[in-house]
């Protein structure tokens, strides 16, 4: 199979994979080999094993060689020894960063612009997608995923190992104990969700997520052949996403930490550095690692309220400001042609797709039509990135902004549509983009919760923002009102991508999810023969501002209650 993907490559391309060297090979060694494919007087390379590792909820402060309180040894060596991805962006929230990395395409193009899929929604990835294991697969790879899934599971076609991974363990959810493996959507409705293949890894519970995935993945490597096939893994971690729990040992460095929440979470931090440690042990142990890429990736920014620190980033996750989208991400690789960098190239997680696939042996027909980019060259050698643009996202369905109108967008767009589009070294925001404050590392046990309010709360009275993010990426000076020509041409594009857009997919939940239903796990509750209506889920009223002001006001006051909720934990 690998011989077949690379049949079509030119000297000069497999060269700039990494995969060939200029040594020729003698005539003794070729018939001494003849078993061994060759191209004229090169052997066919097998293409590299890929290990690509998300972690979730883990902000742009939260590992050592950003931050001066969490230590992660193995993380910022493996960092520095490769290249480090400084330009580097995801999504805000779970779902969009998951679905961009599979399928290679914006939100916009896959109808889930709109929040996250949630348990008793009946969605998923959509079908007509071919996903990133899929297209690994034709070209001859082993296909694993380990981890958390969230990209929907209402029909036995939405699973993993329908949607192109050959083996699959984890969760489907997007939450879960770490322990228990029990998982809640909303008061009551509560499920155990580990899943083995399409079945349910019932006798699994009790091990603690962060080991047991990295066992499996230990396992899949000691047991695979990697001169025979080429083997891709997605290892998609639960940590360090709430419920914040750990092994008891990993908590110890970190006493001096005065705030609980920041402890806690440092730990999961820490617990995570120990697993790729391991992994990339088992690399070496078992063969994989001298023709491996390792590439890691955190799915969106670090929540401040449950121990995350994006800082100095503004924002937090959920936000399109900095500190929601920017993410930690480096690649490791013995094939890297230029190590121990950091790399400003502007790389986007849809990028991953046709990168990848390009790594496999496969051509560009097989990646047409998707949003990403092939930025190997620009990882590996510090070429220029072939990426000027990242449409960061269109929301229709957000709550619309009170104070945007089509006249404050210049005519061109509707500034209370929550959008945010990057081009070059500007960035425009429309709409509410999140609470836009910055917010640095918490030291303190507790404080009022009138504290956390001062600024967080207050809704912004703009709906147009524009960064020279190169030079100000702390998104501190707002420069629209100084560059209404930038503006003009940055709405234009959003323009230009809204018309792309698809309808978005954002069905009501379905009560025949609920877990007691289906033998107290959740599991997919629709048959495949069951036809879908799409059209009649997505047009969202749009609320007269009474009941927005009288919903804003109940908001308020559940904020002000989880937050001291939150300065009482100990």
């Amino acid at each position: 199979m690998a011989t077949t993907a690379l049949t079509g490559f030119s000297m000069m391309s497999l060269l700039s994979l990494g995969y060939l060297t200029w040594d020729l090979m003698s005539p003794n060694q070729v018939e001494n080999d003849p078993e061994k494919p060759f191209i004229g007087r090169f052997p066919v390379p097998q293409p590299p094993h890929i290990i690509f590792i998300m972690t979730d909820d883990q902000g742009f402060n939260d590992i050592g060689y950003h931050s001066s309180d969490i230590r992660t040894p193995v993380l910022d060596k493996l960092a520095a020894d490769g290249v480090k991805l400084e330009n580097y962006y995801i999504q805000p929230i779970c779902t969009p960063s998951r679905s961009q990395f599979i399928t290679g395409r914006y939100q916009i193009h896959t109808g889930l612009q709109h929040s996250i899929i949630r348990p008793r929604q009946p969605n998923c990835l959509p079908f007509d997608q071919v996903t990133l294991p899929q297209r690994l697969q034709e070209l001859g790879y082993s296909t694993h995923m380990v981890g958390k899934w969230h990209l929907g599971f209402y029909k036995k076609e939405c699973l993993p190992t329908r949607r192109g991974f050959d083996t699959y363990f984890g969760s489907l959810t997007g939450s879960v104990n770490y322990y228990t493996y029990d998982g809640c959507d909303g008061s009551g409705l509560c499920g155990f969700d580990l899943h083995e293949g399409e079945s349910v890894a019932w006798g699994q519970s009790g091990k603690y997520s962060t080991h047991l995935y990295t066992r499996r993945v230990r396992k899949i490597l000691a047991t695979h052949d990697p001169q025979s096939q080429p083997l891709f893994i997605f290892l998609s971690f639960q940590a360090v996403h709430t419920p914040l729990q750990y092994p008891d040992e990993y908590i110890y460095p970190y006493l001096g930490l005065e705030n609980v929440a920041r402890r806690k979470y440092a730990a999961m931090v820490s617990a995570v550095d120990e697993a790729v440690r391991n992994i990339t042990y088992a690399l070496r142990k078992y063969g994989y690692y001298q023709n491996s890429v390792i590439i890691f990736s955190t799915d969106n920014g670090g929540q401040p309220l449950s121990g995350g620190s994006n800082w100095p980033l503004r924002g937090r996750k959920g936000t399109y400001w900095e500190g929601g989208i920017r993410g930690l991400g480096f690649v490791h690789s013995p094939l890297l042609r230029k190590k121990r960098r950091v790399s400003k190239s502007l790389v986007h997680i849809t990028d991953w797709y046709p990168t990848l696939v390009g790594l496999a042996g496969g051509d560009e027909s097989l990646t047409e039509g998707v949003d990403g980019y092939n930025v190997w060259e620009a990882i590996s050698e510090g070429k220029e990135s072939p990426r000027l643009e990242i449409l960061h996202n269109i929301d229709p369905l957000y709550n619309h902004a009170r104070t945007g109108s089509l006249q404050k967008g210049y005519g061109i767009w509707n500034t209370a549509i929550q959008a945010s589009i990057r081009a070059g070294d500007w960035k425009l925001l429309t709409g509410d983009p999140g609470y836009g404050d910055w917010i640095p590392p918490q030291i303190l046990p507790g404080f009022p919760s009138s504290w956390w309010k001062q600024e967080r709360h207050t809704r912004p009275r703009k709906t147009v923002w524009l960064f020279n993010i190169s030079g100000d990426p702390y998104e501190r000076y707002d420069l629209s009102e100084q560059r209404p020509d930038v503006v003009k041409q940055l709405l234009a594009r959003l323009v230009y991508y809204n018309r792309t857009a698809v309808p978005v997919r954002y069905p009501s939940e379905d009560p025949r999810a609920d877990p007691y239903l289906n033998g107290g796990a959740w599991v997919p509750w629709v048959g495949d023969e069951e036809e879908d209506n799409w059209g009649s889920f997505f047009q969202k009223k749009s609320m007269d501002w009474k009941k927005k002001l009288k919903l804003s006001k109940s908001r308020s006051f559940f904020g002000k209650l989880k937050t001291r909720i939150m300065s009482n934990i100990v």
